[in-house]
């Protein structure tokens, strides 16, 4: 769920320095946030090499509180980490504009659940984790043994999932204790370094007994491969805490199974999403570090081909081959974007449409039939089929409709046309949302509830102002970015 986004980081209540968090940042994100979180007195650690060339500061190799990590889609991030670090990093992030939603995890990583066989698929099965609602995956190879329907079993996080993907979080039967740099394994005995076979590899082994944690009876120890960076502090914070983690674990692992649920979370997770506004606020932020282009973060997000072609245009610019006007206050080069990574005309795309709780929804896929690079809008044309009626309109969906949807770069709105196979409009519906942003094989936002419809007869009705309400209860929603949906509404309201 989204906080309120009056809880700024790096300083408590009392402006003290309380809250101060180590967090390591990867990611498409990575230089913008590493400058937000210095400036509130965050310290970065564990800093990629890029991110240390471009800051003159202080960002050591030491263990980290809490994460944060791009997620697979560019949308937004994950963090996961320390309870309270979580909680204010979470806080942090939210701030970065009027358009951040963010949601509590309750699958984060490391924890440990017992679950019930819901579904086994061809890979693997379907686990209900209990009250929370949460579903993960168990790979067949994750498991210990035989795995069938209703079978009840402890499962432990690998792999968070953030709420608007379509995943679910990966599990294995086997637990660890996890902590950054360090991962206690139940069972093993002795020391070793992921994915590492060098002299420092052996020379951090062997250094392992040097520290002073109480690593508990029967865990063995494995480094992750960032720890031959580290020094002896962090090595030593990192062990101390994967040892709390694992003696929590131990008090957890000696329940009997019993009903779907959480057993232990040793650590928290949180996910928040970045809308349009979001990423020129990064964009800023980027830009007092190092050469950013115009719209960095929203072509980034597009695709991953789009984010190496940002990457290069960047590089160009720094070295001198191309100059850039230092007052040039270009906007997001929306056409340019749009001709090399799309879409295009022709080409089919996905409604991708948020829900405040997290969820997204695709609300079909449609041909897009003009594009109009000079205002960033793209028109999208979808066949109904029969069935059913639309929301609002009182008025029957039937077969050979035409929807035709009209989305503008940056807006907070769009307008859907209904109209029958005789080409009589039967409505037109407009959805207020979070600026809209048009991706490659997607238009994506997030519904804000409240919307303003046409009916056929010529009169307009604004609905759903109720729901928004109940979202800023239930915190989905700041009432900030609630204030702005409401505001948007009312225009629309007098422009039809």
């Amino acid at each position: 769920m989204s906080g309120d986004g009056n809880g700024g980081a790096g300083a408590d209540a009392d402006g003290d320095e309380a809250a101060s968090q180590r967090v390591r940042v990867r990611g498409i994100y990575a230089t913008a946030l590493t400058r937000s979180l210095l400036d509130a007195g965050h310290d970065v650690v564990q800093a990629s090499p890029p991110i240390r060339r471009r800051f003159d500061a202080d960002l050591p190799a030491a263990d980290h509180d809490a994460g944060v990590e791009t997620t697979d889609d560019r949308q937004g991030v994950g963090v996961a980490g320390d309870p309270a670090a979580v909680a204010t990093l979470r806080d942090h992030l939210l701030d970065v504009g009027l358009d951040a939603l963010a949601w509590d995890d309750p699958a984060p990583l490391g924890a440990v659940f017992d679950g019930v066989v819901s579904e086994t698929l061809g890979g693997g099965a379907v686990i209900d984790l209990g009250e929370s609602g949460a579903e993960g995956f168990l790979p067949f190879d994750n498991a210990d043994g035989y795995v069938g329907e209703d079978d009840v079993l402890r499962v432990q996080v690998l792999t968070p999932a953030s709420p608007w993907a379509d995943d679910r979080p990966t599990l294995d039967t086997r637990v660890r204790a996890m902590a950054g740099l360090a991962t206690l394994v139940p069972g093993r005995e002795g020391v070793r370094v992921s994915g590492a076979d060098d002299a420092d590899a052996r020379e951090l082994a062997g250094m392992t007994d040097l520290l002073s944690a109480d690593v508990p009876d029967g865990w063995g120890i494995e480094w992750s491969r960032d720890a031959r960076d580290a020094d002896m502090d962090a090595l030593g914070d990192a062990l101390t805490r994967a040892s709390e983690h694992a003696r929590t674990l131990d008090g957890a692992l000696e329940k009997p199974q019993n009903e779907p649920g959480l057993l232990a979370s040793p650590t928290a997770g949180a996910w928040v999403w970045f809308g349009r506004e979001c990423r020129f606020a990064l964009d800023d932020l980027r830009r007092e570090v190092t050469t950013t282009m115009p719209g960095h973060h929203r072509t980034k997000a597009a695709s991953r081909s789009a984010s190496a072609g940002v990457d290069l245009a960047e590089a160009l610019v720094a070295s001198g081959e191309f100059a850039r006007d230092p007052g040039d206050d270009t906007d997001f080069p929306f056409g340019v974007v749009t001709e090399q990574f799309g879409p295009h005309v022709g080409d089919r795309v996905a409604i991708g449409h948020g829900k405040p709780d997290g969820r997204l929804i695709v609300l079909g896929r449609g041909e897009v039939t003009d594009l109009d690079p000079s205002d960033g809008s793209v028109t999208v044309e979808r066949r109904m089929s029969a069935g059913g009626s639309y929301d609002a309109l009182d008025t029957r969906r039937e077969a050979g409709d035409v929807a035709t949807t009209t989305f503008r770069e940056g807006r907070w709105w769009y307008p859907t046309v209904y109209r029958g196979e005789d080409g009589k409009r039967k409505g037109t519906y407009v959805n207020v949302c979070t600026p809209v942003e048009a991706f490659p094989d997607s238009l994506r936002y997030v519904d804000l509830h409240v919307d303003v419809v046409k009916h056929g007869d010529g009169r307009v009705e604004r609905v759903d102002d109720d729901e928004l309400d109940e979202a800023v209860e239930r915190g989905n929603l700041t009432e900030e970015l609630a204030e702005k949906a409401r505001s948007v509404a009312t225009a629309l309201e007098r422009a039809l």
